[in-house]
C-alpha cells in the first residue's frame, strides 16, 4: 500500500497511521497571550472609569475576565484532543487524548471489525474480542463512512 491509496492516512512501510485531531486555529500559547492582553485593556480601561468616580466598573471588569477566563481554559483543555489509530503488521492500535488523559486500546489484526455505529455519519466503532471503542469525533460526519472504508481496506491489506 501506498500513500495515494489513502486519503486520512499517512504509511511508513508497513505501518498504516491516522491521526485525527480537532481544527484548532488558536493555539493555547496562543490563547494565553490573548488573555493577557484582553486583561491590560479591560482593567486599564476600568481603571481609568474608577479613577473617574465610577467605582462599580471595576468590579464587574474583573466578573467578565474570571467568566471569560473559565471559557479560555475550557477551550485550552481540549484545545489538543484528538485520535490515533495505528495499524501495525500484526494488532490495531487507537489512542484517544481528551483535556489531556490518554486511553489506549490494542485489538488483535485479524479480529477487528469497522462499522459505523449508524448510517447517519455517526461515529465509526472498532471491535473486537470483547473490546470496543468509538473512533472519528474530530472527522466531518459526512466523511466517516469514507474513514471507515479507509480502516476496513487496510486491515484487509487490499
Amino acid at each position: 500500500m501506498s500513500s495515494s491509496d489513502f486519503r486520512f492516512a499517512t504509511v511508513s512501510g508497513p505501518h498504516v497511521d491516522w491521526v485525527l485531531k480537532r481544527n484548532c486555529s488558536v493555539t493555547p500559547a496562543q490563547l494565553g497571550w490573548m488573555y493577557a492582553s484582553l486583561c491590560a485593556v479591560s482593567l486599564g480601561i476600568a481603571g481609568m472609569f474608577w479613577l473617574h468616580g465610577a467605582r462599580y466598573i471595576l468590579g464587574f471588569a474583573w466578573l467578565e475576565l474570571l467568566a471569560v477566563g473559565a471559557a479560555f481554559l475550557v477551550y485550552a483543555r481540549h484545545a489538543t484532543d484528538g485520535e490515533r489509530i495505528s495499524l501495525r503488521p500484526d494488532r490495531l492500535v487507537v489512542e484517544q487524548v481528551q483535556a489531556g488523559r490518554v486511553e489506549r486500546v490494542e485489538f488483535d489484526r485479524a479480529w477487528v471489525r469497522v462499522e459505523p455505529r449508524a448510517a447517519d455519519g455517526s461515529l465509526i466503532e472498532l471491535s473486537g474480542r470483547g473490546r470496543k471503542v468509538t473512533v472519528g469525533r474530530h472527522v466531518r460526519a459526512e466523511l466517516r463512512a469514507d474513514l471507515a472504508r479507509e480502516i476496513r481496506r487496510a486491515l484487509h491489506g487490499v
